[in-house]
């Protein structure tokens, strides 16, 4: 028996079948949990019977997608979800792309929209993840801690940051079990595939389509959309779709169809407030879809912590999602970020890859 079969033998075991190993075009392996389809009908109270946009490509549906368990390392330009590792940062969002490109048909960066689903379950299911949101340990829960990988100084004080993958109580992954998705909340801001925010316009790129190797996300892509408060999807700058505007003239966030209130002209160059709090202008319908994306509240759902950040007098900003270890009660699975430009980087930023069985086999 190969090293490899032993792996995946013990990590299937373990978990309860829960929990599997895939490997790259190197033959390296990373440890996933397969995520499986969901429809509207399962995160929204008298939502639709259609899939969730993550799990549709090209018009046909993917009955499983394998997440990254644990926060993404990179070796050989290659990511990789391992346990008990200090997460790669400084990353942009380019390199992570190709980072998980990298490995060979069928990966890709982990979407928004899949990050969305993994969102809305947790809130359905009442297990809404903890995390290193305060420094090593849960703002909330402070008895909860991960092993720190990561300290530095500041104005002669040392001060924990990252926390090893894996390393929290089974509070910190998504089934509030260790066979769940890990570091959901917190550590450090993973970049999402398939959304962006341009001048305050919602774009996206259409349902799954961003887990295909040959998608084109660069800044200049006609691949990407808008939105219609129908939720047809439109050429970017059509009027009347929606956008993120400021809640009034001094802050907050808020869904709009026209930018009333510029973060340029505000006290600072971006707003936020909690996701859960998020509400549209009188008048503005919000379809199906922004919630399906994690776009806009579910009222049904407690959300709690998790912030959105939006920057919206810039060309374009790419999305962080969770927060990272010093955002304490403004982190969380619902968080939010749309101030960075894809150059971005940072100590706390990095991002996992996630896996289509049907874009390696073609079965499409």
């Amino acid at each position: 028996m190969t090293n490899f079969d032993d792996l995946k033998l013990s990590v299937e075991a373990i978990s309860g079948g829960k929990n599997t190993v895939i490997l790259d075009d190197l033959g390296m392996p990373s440890i996933v949990v397969p995520f499986p389809k969901l429809k509207y009908s399962d995160i929204i109270a008298g939502g639709s019977q259609d899939a969730l946009p993550a799990f549709i490509v090209d018009g046909e549906e993917v009955d499983v997608i394998h997440v990254s368990k644990y926060q993404n390392i990179v070796v050989n330009s290659r990511a990789y979800s391992l346990p008990f590792k200090d997460p790669r940062v400084y990353v942009d969002f380019d390199t992570a792309l190709a980072s998980c490109r990298n490995k060979g048909a069928g990966w890709h960066l982990n979407t928004n929209a899949l990050w969305a689903a993994i969102q809305s379950w947790c809130y359905k299911n009442n297990t809404v993840p903890h995390g290193n949101s305060n420094y090593g340990q849960d703002y909330s829960n402070p008895h909860e801690k991960g092993v720190v990988t990561y300290k530095y100084e500041s104005n002669g004080q040392m001060y924990n940051g990252r926390t090893a993958t894996g390393s929290g109580p089974v509070t910190w992954y998504h089934n509030y079990d260790s066979s769940g998705i890990a570091d959901l909340c917190g550590n450090i801001w993973e970049w999402a595939a398939g959304m962006r925010l341009v001048n305050g316009e919602i774009q996206i790129i259409p349902n799954g389509n961003s887990m295909k190797l040959d998608c084109n996300m660069s800044s200049s892509s006609t691949e990407w959309k808008a939105i219609m408060p129908d939720g047809t999807l439109v050429t970017p700058g059509t009027a009347g779709t929606l956008k993120y505007d400021g809640e009034t003239a001094s802050g907050g966030v808020r869904l709009n169809t026209e930018i009333e209130f510029s973060t340029e002209t505000m006290s600072n160059t971006y707003t936020s407030k909690q996701f859960g709090t998020l509400t549209a202008k009188t008048g503005v319908a919000v379809p199906q879809l922004l919630k399906g994306l994690g776009l806009f509240p579910i009222p049904d759902y407690d959300y709690g912590n998790g912030n959105i950040w939006i920057r919206n007098h810039e060309a374009e900003r790419v999305p962080f999602r969770g927060a990272s270890w010093y955002h304490t009660s403004s982190v969380g699975v619902a968080a939010l970020s749309l101030y960075y430009p894809r150059s971005g980087s940072g100590s706390d930023v990095g991002f996992r890859s996630a896996f289509c069985e049907k874009l390696k086999t073609g079965s499409l």
